[in-house]
């Protein structure tokens, strides 16, 4: 049986739980606010960015791609990506539209140093923030994320430098295979090469061709090499898919183990699997969450500002990771999402 002074007791409980828990709910509603988040949401909600690659098709483009699209989707902006297919003409075309749809931020791969200058800088006389990813034009805007060329090709220079010296018992010959001659990544890393390789003098650049990113290309340049030069310590190629042809043939040629394979790339799983297999011996790995993160952070800080497009400009050169069969997975590499 329950007495009066029971009940009361518990209908005193009760009260108070409710009293405190009004309470509690007043005191969040009336303490401090976070100031920012609201202007945040709001400053990024409904905005356009626009990337153009260089092509879509293999790691790095569909990796920025990928990552920038689902920032794009946790913070309410839309992503816009416009194919050229590696065709300075239609690229020029492309941005040309942008240009006059006036999308609030652009994110370029440029095919090559010149092509696209122009086109940037109207882009940012008409107020469109411009970040340049990877592969610069000799016209700088807002923000460049990517590689250091320069430092891509000396690092790769030194590696072949002591991999490949006389003092060591090699023979000193290396190749390189470059990409597109007017392409950033060929422009500046090639300047890396030379800048180490004039102190190691017991080092000789016996090829130094292009294969235009083609793998095909690659490969039969590399065959040619080696059968003039078979005696060849190492060969230099400017990016892992193209790189792949000058695997092949070495392992055509049966010399795997005789010539280093020095490459650079996107860090994708693709790296990792050729430096198991021996086909890669160093692998100068970019990075391409770490880039996206910087662009997708770069995009979002435009995005709250008022500040005039290219009135400041600034690099974001993204830390190189230097990748051997015995050490690659202590980096990792990373894949595309199954689609």
């Amino acid at each position: 049986m329950v007495t009066k002074s029971r009940l009361h007791r518990a209908k005193t409980a009760v009260l108070t739980s409710v009293l405190i828990a009004a309470g509690s709910v007043a005191s969040a509603q009336d303490g401090p606010k976070d100031e920012l988040r609201e202007p945040y949401i709001n400053a990024l909600k409904g905005k356009t960015v626009a990337f153009v690659p260089t092509s879509m098709g293999f790691d790095l483009t569909e990796g920025w791609a990928e990552y920038i699209g689902k920032d794009a989707a946790a913070n309410g902006y839309n992503l816009v990506v416009t194919d050229p297919a590696f065709d300075t003409n239609k690229g020029t075309q492309i941005l040309s539209s942008l240009i006059a749809d006036k999308p609030d931020v652009m994110v370029v791969h440029n095919i090559d140093v010149q092509s696209y200058a122009r086109l940037l800088k109207k882009a940012e006389k008409e107020g469109i923030k411009v970040i340049q990813v990877n592969m610069k034009s000799t016209y700088s805007t807002d923000a460049y994320v990517g590689a250091d060329w320069f430092d891509v090709g000396a690092r790769g220079a030194e590696y072949l430098a002591k991999s490949c010296s006389p003092e060591n018992g090699k023979s000193g010959k290396i190749a390189i295979v470059q990409g597109a001659l007017t392409a950033a990544a060929s422009v500046y890393q090639i300047r890396g090469v030379e800048a180490v390789l004039k102190d190691h003098p017991g080092i000789q650049i016996v090829a130094n061709q292009p294969a235009d990113w083609d793998s095909s290309k690659a490969q039969t340049i590399t065959s040619t090499i080696l059968q003039q030069h078979p005696d060849i310590c190492g060969i230099f190629g400017f990016w892992d898919w193209m790189d792949i042809g000058i695997g092949a043939a070495v392992k055509e040629a049966g010399k795997l183990d005789d010539v280093e394979i020095v490459t650079s790339g996107a860090g994708n799983i693709l790296d990792c699997e050729k430096l198991e297999e021996g086909t890669f011996d160093y692998v100068i790995n970019y990075d391409v969450p770490g880039q996206s993160r910087d662009i997708t952070n770069l995009i979002k800080q435009y995005l709250q500002t008022d500040s005039p497009a290219g009135a400041n400009k600034h690099a974001l050169y993204t830390p190189l990771q230097l990748m051997t069969k015995s050490n690659y997975a202590d980096y990792g590499c990373w894949e595309l999402s199954k689609k």
